[in-house]
């Protein structure tokens, strides 16, 4: 069975926000949310990442639209936006050009613009070489050759090397790699992480870390500590820790 396109709304305007739900529902998708504030929605697609966020530039808040969508894509890249908006100013509109939205809608808008921004949105999301329209769920972002791993960052495939690795730390479904010079989010669990990497230098010091053996500075009673952060350790893994670090 195909699973309907899930599409978030992030809209101030609770009126609006019910009419496009509305909608959105009689075209066939799927609304994964209605929310009204920046804030809230980029912490709601940390676990419920949508296909596409239709939202609107002019937000309550301590973010707009704009700044909303830019922090969304740093959890997530492969998210596509659409704009709705009354005030298409030229100012506006060259800030949201930077965050590659998918199409703009001028509100007031008929039914039909926005099914046809919807449809079009979906037919180049079809079209991206790795797409599978739903990719923010089931692609893993990240693939291990020997000594570097490849990360997807902002759109690319980024090298990194496996020994500047600091740790891997879980997000429910995503883990953050802490490497020496940068952060990179990826969409895959740390189970899924654990087994593509080298079991020479890495292991899972916790059901949250995976740690690289060769940054460890510090070994406690209940921790490690690795650029001056404590990172737990699961009991009992003390013993098979130390064992490891004979042989690397």
């Amino acid at each position: 069975m195909i699973q309907p396109v899930q599409i978030l709304v992030v809209e101030d305007e609770m009126i609006i926000a019910a009419n496009i739900s509305l909608q959105l529902s009689e075209m066939g998708f799927e609304v994964s949310g209605i929310i009204p504030r920046g804030e809230d929605a980029v912490q709601h697609i940390r676990n419920n990442p949508p296909e596409i966020v239709l939202i609107d530039i002019q937000l309550k808040g301590d973010l707009d639209g704009i700044e909303t969508a830019q922090k969304m894509q740093e959890i997530n890249d492969e998210i596509a936006i659409i704009y709705l908006t009354a005030n298409a100013d030229e100012y506006n509109f060259n800030r949201a050009k930077l965050t590659h939205p998918y199409a703009f809608i001028s509100k007031p808008f008929k039914k039909l613009d926005l099914q046809r921004s919807i449809e079009l949105t979906i037919s180049q999301l079809k079209c991206r070489p790795d797409a599978s329209l739903v990719p923010s769920k089931n692609k893993d972002s990240s693939f291990v050759l020997k000594d570097c791993l490849f990360v997807r960052h902002q759109e690319k495939m980024v090298k990194v090397n496996i020994g500047a690795i600091r740790y891997i730390e879980a997000e429910r479904n995503y883990c953050r790699i802490f490497s020496e010079d940068k952060q990179y989010l990826l969409v895959t669990t740390l189970k899924k992480m654990n087994e593509k990497l080298p079991e020479k230098h890495f292991f899972r010091i916790h059901r949250s870390y995976i740690i690289n053996l060769a940054q460890i500075e510090e070994i406690a009673g209940t921790h490690v500590v690795i650029s001056r952060k404590a990172i737990p350790m699961a009991k009992g893994v003390r013993p098979e820790l130390l064992k490891r670090l004979q042989t690397i």
